[in-house]
């Protein structure tokens, strides 16, 4: 990801404002950005709007005939056990977004604190949290992932994206880190200490907003991060207990030789969703780059 250009300063009491006619010119003119944004944007639709449509409210019922095809009655076929395809689908959807806001919106969270206060802060408390940060990012996340996992009696959505959120913020804290420093020292943060605000103040009044579009295009790869994390805790047995998700789909055709059987629309429809997501939100990343940055902006 490239770096952010830091905005201009016209005086020393305030940050030039941000230019949002010209970023909104230029992100309704992006290509990558609308077809990444508009494909996840319709999977998360129906993930919303799917199941409740459903006449079936369990996506694991035994609804019709065994290993049956896509037809106008079951869309995405069914089942080995005779349970719709399309049911599991949808409520996967659902499942995989949440497990991706949750795991995001901790992970950034963490990241945001650490990496503003180790950046802006500087000295002995730098050295701490940067010290806690290399200890977390040496940490194989995925091996204690797989033990946490093993070991919960009961695992749901949520406290799968909590344990996900808790080991994947350390990168993105020092990239926070080292953008901050880069702005620690402009006039309008000096103004501001002088005036006598708080460090907190400070930083999500002054720099925060200066690192705006910096912190979105880091979320959305920590979402697209959750989102790999927990479809491969899932394919390995270790997704939630309850309900089904995207990665559960694809681990029980697995367990149940869907492939050598040649029931393709058991782990089509959920390997194609989560490429869809993780590949849509990449793409419409590299859009906001070109947007926020100038120099790579298509003429």
């Amino acid at each position: 990801m490239s770096t952010v250009p830091e905005p201009a300063t016209d005086t020393v009491t305030a940050p030039a404002p941000q230019p949002t006619r010209e970023t909104l010119h230029y992100a309704l003119r992006n290509p990558k950005l609308l077809i990444g944004f508009t494909v996840v944007l319709l999977l998360l639709v129906v993930g919303i709007i799917g199941p409740p449509l459903l006449d079936n409210a369990d996506p694991n019922e035994y609804v019709g005939p065994q290993a049956a095809p896509p037809d106008g009655t079951y869309w995405m076929g069914t089942t080995t056990f005779g349970q719709d395809v399309y049911a599991q689908f949808v409520h996967g959807l659902r499942a995989t977004f949440l497990v991706g806001v949750v795991g995001g919106a901790i992970a950034a969270v963490i990241a945001m604190l650490v990496g503003f206060l180790a950046g802006y802060r500087g000295g002995v408390v730098d050295e701490i949290l940067n010290m806690v940060t290399n200890v977390v990012l040496v940490l194989p996340a995925l091996a204690v992932l797989l033990i946490i996992n093993a070991y919960l009696g009961v695992r749901s959505v949520a406290v799968q994206g909590l344990f996900i959120g808790l080991t994947s913020w350390p990168w993105a804290a020092r990239a926070i880190r080292a953008q901050t420093f880069s702005l620690r020292t402009r006039e309008f943060v000096d103004l501001a200490r002088l005036s006598g605000c708080s460090t907190w103040r400070i930083v999500f009044r002054e720099i925060a907003p200066n690192m705006s579009s910096y912190l979105f295009m880091m979320f959305i790869l920590l979402f697209g991060g959750s989102i790999l994390i927990a479809s491969s805790l899932d394919f390995i047995g270790l997704g939630p207990t309850e309900g089904v998700s995207l990665g559960l789909m694809l681990q029980s055709a697995q367990q149940w030789s869907a492939l050598q059987l040649g029931m393709w629309w058991w782990f089509v429809p959920p390997g194609a969703g989560i490429t869809a997501i993780v590949g849509a939100l990449y793409v419409a990343n590299v859009g906001l780059d070109e947007v926020f940055n100038p120099k790579l902006r298509e003429a």
